[in-house]
């Protein structure tokens, strides 16, 4: 008679389409984009990531959330089973805001790769509760990639100010 082995929990299929539609100095290698991308990933998901200049930014914020400026991130929910849509970073906005936090470039498009996934499956930080949760799946997945906690190096680069 032979032993069984437990099966091993196979990874969630996850597509990842990337588009770049501006300059991005600096931008993470695609490889790790679409690490990420399935890291933060809980279910099948197809994903388009699109990485965007400041008037792109700018003109899909105040289409979609009637807000005129560009931010750093933007999530596109188009279904949840499997879970789909689309996840926009504005790259100038993303740079600056690392630049002027004293984050590492890669660390801030991990940090924002990862919290529009969590965007597009569901989670959101209106309340204080969510918010509480949310960020603590975005230390724990962020942890998981070698990246420290996000919000801690926000917190410091702040009191060195």
């Amino acid at each position: 008679m032979s032993a069984t082995r437990p099966i091993a929990k196979r990874p969630p299929a996850v597509s990842v389409a990337l588009q770049f539609a501006a300059r991005t100095p600096g931008a993470p290698a695609p490889s790790k984009l679409r690490r990420w991308i399935r890291a933060a990933a809980s279910a099948a998901s197809e994903v388009t990531l699109r990485i965007v200049g400041t008037a792109e930014g700018r003109r899909l914020n105040r289409a979609f959330r009637g807000r005129d400026y560009a931010t750093d991130v933007l999530t596109f929910v188009y279904g949840r089973r499997p879970y789909r849509g689309d996840i926009v970073i504005c790259h100038p906005v993303l740079a600056r805001a690392a630049r002027e936090r004293g984050v590492a470039l890669e660390a801030h498009y991990a940090h924002l790769v990862v919290h529009g996934m969590l965007h597009l499956r569901g989670h959101d930080h209106e309340r204080a509760r969510d918010a509480e949760r949310m960020e603590a799946l975005e230390r724990r997945i962020l942890a998981r990639l070698g990246f420290g906690d996000p919000y801690a190096l926000e917190s410091r680069a702040r009191k060195r100010r």
